[in-house]
């Protein structure tokens, strides 16, 4: 009988089925959870043309057709300037899947081409508010990007030990820069290796990474590709000892005790808890 499904068909089906647990079951989870969807919106979902954004792109097809309210979805792909072949896989990938892409075009690489410091900060900050810039031009009220939990937890880590900060990932945000425009992470309880799994179960092939900076440059200069590597195996080795470290981490964001740090930030702004402890009484 599968024999009989088209490749998309399969994809799709291994999504609801095989892996509903791992997948589909904690996709609709961080929906429902943090309220990432109303009726009513228009999301453009943005394709990079890793596995990453090609799932959530088949995920968010998925609800919509299964969904019992309404919101429309574009299915955006933005090209900053990728090579003939890339290019050309990303589009490929996307008929195979049925996903009716809308492509629009950037010189983001050549801009951080010329960038003598910090490149892919640059691209990453251009790159969003390229999307943010296109998809409310398209009418759009929200942008969707593909990360997922081990991005989350990975993302904490790295704020910690290299940013010297307590920091997450939230699952959504409003945009600072495009009034009434939201971002959207609904892989947020997905892990990493489901993800792989699925990709293979399927066997596809995907873009790892299409970006110029990678061309020339071997692992130890990248510095933030390097940097993520490094928490990946210290949390697989952590891991080792201790199954439940992912999801202690991802917990930990989800029930931060306030009252027992030193120092926060909000808003932009610096404060100490001195401000509230002579306030307080019995906070011993």
């Amino acid at each position: 009988m599968n024999d009989d499904l088209t490749l998309c068909q399969k994809a799709e089906r291994s999504i609801t089925k095989k892996y509903r647990k791992q997948i589909w079951n904690k996709f609709i989870m961080a929906v429902k959870e943090y309220e990432l969807i109303k009726e009513g919106d228009k999301i453009a979902v943005c394709i990079s043309g890793g596995k990453d954004s090609m799932l959530l792109a088949k995920l968010m097809q998925l609800l919509l057709r299964y969904s019992d309210f309404d919101f429309e979805l574009v299915y955006l792909v933005m090209d900053p300037g990728y090579s003939a072949e890339n290019r050309a896989q990303i589009e490929n990938n996307a008929s195979l899947l049925e996903i009716p892409v809308t492509v629009f075009e950037t010189d983001i690489f050549s801009v951080t081409d010329k960038a003598d410091r910090y490149p892919c900060y640059l691209c990453a900050k251009m790159r969003r508010g390229h999307l943010y810039n296109k998809a409310k031009s398209l009418g759009c009220n929200k942008i969707a990007l593909g990360h997922h939990f081990s991005d989350v937890i990975e993302t904490t880590v790295m704020a910690m030990f290299y940013g010297a900060q307590l920091q997450a990932m939230p699952p959504k945000l409003h945009s600072t820069n495009f009034e009434g425009m939201e971002l959207i992470r609904p892989m947020y309880c997905i892990h990493e290796d489901d993800i792989i799994r699925w990709k293979n179960y399927n066997n596809l092939e995907f873009l790892r990474c299409a970006c110029r900076m990678t061309e020339g440059f071997d692992g130890e200069s990248r510095l933030s590709s390097g940097k993520r590597q490094e928490v990946k195996d210290l949390i697989k080795n952590l891991k080792k000892d201790n199954p439940n470290i992912e999801k202690n981490i991802f917990n930990s964001i989800h029930h931060l005790h306030f009252d027992t740090f030193p120092g926060y930030k909000t808003n932009g702004e610096t404060h100490s808890f001195l401000e509230r402890y002579d306030r307080k009484e019995n906070n011993g």
